[in-house]
């Protein structure tokens, strides 16, 4: 049996998730259940053998891998024990459903200080919580996203032609682009995007942290 030592700290946290999600049915259990059984499967466990691991019983375990279940806070802190990860990240890692959608509608447009070169379209606004970053852009014709180059400085760049022709200036570089064309922009790299024709074009981007 493992021996349990409760927070102040962790025992707030879980009385204020309980008090905002009204009551403990209201959990997505999901996540729980397959961290467990992720767990067990890379340690090569039964249910039984977990079970006695972490001192909670195989019925229990199995009720928690397949979402179900009413766990307590005791049991929460084997479970949190035997993982070895800390109690709180059992509800920081459930995902809010809310975050999970961004409707058109809802999405606000970035415009630079000359309203008829370009507006930028935040696909993956703030409340998503991702780590990537969708913007699309719309260039009108015989315009440039910037008089000079702009750099990400941790961010690495994908932009994939949607519409339209349209140049990249990468450094002192300039490279023709066709719809479908796709270009990579690693971070600190001095760019911009030129379209010499007549024409509107349009742009997706896809932003990520860099890993240099």
């Amino acid at each position: 049996m493992v021996s349990i030592k409760f927070s102040g700290l962790n025992i707030l946290f879980i009385n204020d998730y309980f008090n905002k999600q009204k009551g403990f049915k209201r959990m997505k259990l999901r996540l729980i259940g397959r961290t467990i059984r992720n767990y067990r499967k890379n340690t090569n466990m039964t249910i039984r053998e977990f079970a006695e691991y972490s001192g909670i019983s195989t019925s229990l375990i199995s009720q928690l891998e397949r979402g179900h279940g009413n766990p307590s806070l005791t049991v929460l802190e084997l479970l949190a024990t035997a993982l070895n990860v800390p109690l709180y990240t059992l509800f920081v890692n459930d995902i809010d459903s809310n975050t999970l959608i961004s409707h058109k509608n809802d999405r606000k447009k970035i415009f630079r200080k000359d309203k008829s070169h370009i507006v930028q379209d935040i696909l993956t606004p703030d409340f998503m919580k991702s780590h990537i970053q969708l913007l699309t852009m719309e260039l009108n014709g015989n315009s440039a996203t910037t008089d000079n180059h702009y750099e990400h400085e941790d961010k690495e760049e994908i932009a994939v032609v949607i519409y339209g022709k349209v140049s990249v200036q990468l450094e002192n570089e300039i490279y023709p682009l066709e719809e479908g064309d796709v270009v990579r922009i690693p971070a600190r790299i001095n760019h911009r995007f030129i379209n010499n024709n007549d024409t509107k074009v349009t742009v997706l981007f896809v932003l990520v942290p860099s890993l240099i």
